[in-house]
């Protein structure tokens, strides 16, 4: 594949991707003004978030299988519909219960993004060159984080809440024109068993006894929960307990994606001259260190913008490197359900992030030490996942 159309791919694939973090992270800012216009309390708005990450988690089930026997684009088409339709009825939501709701169905259409779009990588491209690739695709979508925060701040602050989910509906229209006139189907063999129920149960079960699998989705899961436990208590310990405006929030935010943006960038270009193990034992050492200098300056009691922000600038570059290349590591072996293997994936790294994050919104007392906990939790399992996988790759074979 030429050069110019990988970057085309990169682009396109990047968009569907982007939803994800669009849908989290441009209502951030907005979520201290939910608690004031559905008179309610932090953890019943923090909800909002959290079940949305179960719905993305529950779909993902779904999607991954239904792609290997259909093709990537129709079951997307699918799911992007659901998520216009829901981010529509956002905006109408007259209660915090019923605004649950609709956020749950609106991560089952958005879902699909991501999980297909990591399938089309595996399609097009071997595992190192796919990992290669998923990590620019990593710098790319990081522009979604990195604006949607400043973007979602001032609609909050200008047009209040519900400005957000009419920018969520533009976006997934947006998404839908790139799938219908843009993108080809990448699926070489459709799988006419993929979606029997026997098929399911014994794919899931190759996938959960092989061992790296296992490993690689850990690493994944946990240096993914450590960014969920941010999202779970930026928006609070910073605008409401550090006093920081929305606006301000959001380029506070965009601060931290720069990190991301930076170690998937190094991944990108350093896995042409070292092993894909070798960067991701690097970013699970950058992890944990960043973690735990978060905690330890709040647990002095040294609370400030400063203390917070640039920790987790580290950590974010942490998970730029490891998450893209954990990634490719755990599809590597399954070409031939490549859509199973990235939905299962993906829903264990979304429980796991998601029971993660909430239980930071439910513990959070009003400082950010429950949130830098949660921070440093993260980035110790993500590495002692990674020490596991380091010992299993010396006694068999080496971790690609």
């Amino acid at each position: 594949m030429s050069s110019k159309n990988d970057t085309q791919i990169i682009f396109f694939i990047a968009t569907l991707v982007a939803i994800g973090p669009m849908a989290t992270d441009l209502y951030l800012p907005a979520l201290p003004a939910l608690t004031q216009a559905f008179d309610t309390g932090h953890s019943r708005v923090q909800l909002t978030l959290s079940l949305f990450f179960i719905g993305f988690a529950i779909g993902q089930l779904i999607y991954g299988p239904l792609s290997d026997r259909f093709g990537r684009k129709p079951v997307l088409l699918i799911g992007l519909i659901i998520f216009v339709i829901s981010s529509a009825a956002a905006t109408f939501a007259n209660s915090i219960e019923s605004l649950i709701v609709i956020r749950l169905f609106q991560a089952l259409g958005g879902c699909a993004g991501p999980v297909l779009g990591r399938a089309m990588v595996r399609d097009l491209y071997d595992p190192q060159e796919g990992g290669r690739m998923l990590s620019h695709i990593a710098s790319a979508m990081a522009l979604a984080p990195a604006v949607a925060p400043i973007i979602g701040g001032f609609l909050t602050a200008l047009y209040g809440w519900e400005a957000n989910f009419w920018f969520l509906l533009a976006y997934g229209l947006l998404a839908l024109a790139v799938l219908v006139f843009v993108l080809p189907e990448t699926i070489r063999r459709k799988n006419p068993d993929a979606t029997k129920i026997g098929h399911l149960v014994k794919n899931y079960r190759t996938l959960i006894q092989h061992q790296r699998w296992r490993l690689y989705t850990l690493i994944c899961s946990f240096i993914f929960a450590g960014l969920f436990a941010f999202l779970s208590g930026s928006s609070f310990v910073l605008i409401e307990y550090l006093g920081v405006t929305e606006q301000h929030y959001g380029f506070l935010f965009a601060t931290i994606v720069a990190g991301y943006m930076i170690g998937s960038q190094m991944s990108a270009r350093l896995s042409t001259r070292y092993r894909a193990f070798t960067l991701i034992r690097l970013g699970c050492w950058l992890g944990v260190i960043a973690g735990a200098v978060m905690l330890l300056l709040s647990l002095l009691g040294t609370h400030s913008v400063t203390n917070i922000i640039a920790p987790q600038f580290f950590f974010m570059m942490a998970v730029g490197m490891v998450l893209p290349l954990a990634l490719a590591g755990a599809l590597a072996p399954f070409p031939h359900m490549a859509g199973t293997a990235s939905a299962l994936l993906g829903t264990t790294q979304m429980i796991i992030a998601a029971a993660h994050g909430g239980l930071v919104g439910y513990l959070y007392t009003g400082t950010p030490t429950v949130m830098a906990s949660g921070i440093a939790f993260a980035g110790l399992a993500a590495f002692l996942a990674m020490q596991r996988l380091k010992y299993v790759s010396h006694h068999t074979a080496p971790a690609y």
